[in-house]
């Protein structure tokens, strides 16, 4: 199992092993088959968090598509008040009349999704839909497009799947619940 080698990430459960994810992303894959077949369809992950479920969730699904992804920066000490974001790196496609989908790794208040969803609204697509790996409920601040959701979390330090602290850890195949030490 991952733990730095400072002894900064004490792994306290594995929460979704690498089965679990499986199982869940093409579950996910076929209802988005089944939703958006016969449409024009443009899956963006936001770097760098969603892109090993961004990964699995397009091989997932069974139709032509097209894949890009959105970066953003946070402005320090605003975003999680404010959902302000610096868009770090666009899309590099027209996104006009197409059906869109978000791939997100976690939603926890939505500030910064709902930001994502304003800018990429500016390109006139047909639809945004929001498809996240974890979502936290009850720190949902906005009303939000997520129609796809890997699983439910409360207010546990996950690592894994994408999932960092400060860049390490994302490579795990597995999601684990970690203590963080000072």
């Amino acid at each position: 199992m991952f733990i730095e080698d400072d002894g900064s990430v004490k792994v306290t459960k594995v929460v979704y092993d690498k089965d679990a994810i499986d199982k869940r992303v093409k579950e996910l894959g076929e209802k988005i088959t089944a939703d958006y077949k016969g449409k024009d369809l443009v899956m963006i992950g936001v770097i760098n968090g969603a892109l090993y479920f961004l990964s699995d969730i397009t091989r997932a699904v069974e139709l032509p598509l097209f894949v890009d992804t959105i970066g953003f920066a946070n402005i320090p000490d605003t975003t999680t008040k404010t959902g302000r974001v610096k868009i770090t790196k666009d899309v590099d496609c027209d996104l006009e009349g197409k059906d869109v989908i978000i791939v997100e790794d976690v939603i926890r208040t939505g500030l910064t999704t709902a930001y994502l969803i304003s800018n990429l609204e500016l390109q006139h697509p047909k639809s945004i839909k929001v498809c996240t790996m974890l979502l936290n409920p009850d720190r949902l601040l906005l009303n939000l497009p997520i129609e796809y959701t890997g699983f439910e979390i409360n207010d546990s330090w996950l690592l894994g799947y994408g999932l960092d602290k400060k860049g390490i850890g994302r490579n795990l195949p597995c999601i684990v619940s970690v203590e963080y030490q000072s």
